[in-house]
């Protein structure tokens, strides 16, 4: 028997705060879009951040979203890099979650 995934934090907003859901998507598609900084970029910084404040899972799905808009494996491990770099080995363990549930494209 498989189990469903658990909702993410914003379908849960959505079902149960829909106002803030939308004040926090609508500023996320602000900062996320493709800028002086691309969108590839913002997402191995977000990977970054979520390996220091120690969200392993939101490391592993950033790190499949960055590869979905053409990170490469080397820059994905340079990330790590510099979450380490700032934060040591508690956000060298959490940016490990960068290669686990690999998904290409």
């Amino acid at each position: 028997m498989t189990q469903a995934q658990p909702a993410n934090f914003q379908q849960l907003l959505d079902e149960h705060a829909a106002e803030l859901s939308a004040v926090i998507g609508a500023g996320r598609d602000s900062i996320m879009k493709d800028g002086a900084l691309s969108t590839k970029v913002k997402t191995l910084m977000m990977l970054i951040c979520d390996s220091l404040l120690n969200h392993e899972g939101g490391v592993t799905n950033l790190a499949n979203r960055a590869r979905g808009l053409g990170a490469t494996e080397e820059e994905i491990t340079e990330a790590v890099g510099v979450a380490y770099l700032m934060g040591g080995l508690p956000a060298a363990v959490a940016g490990s979650n960068a290669y686990r549930n690999i998904q290409k494209g």
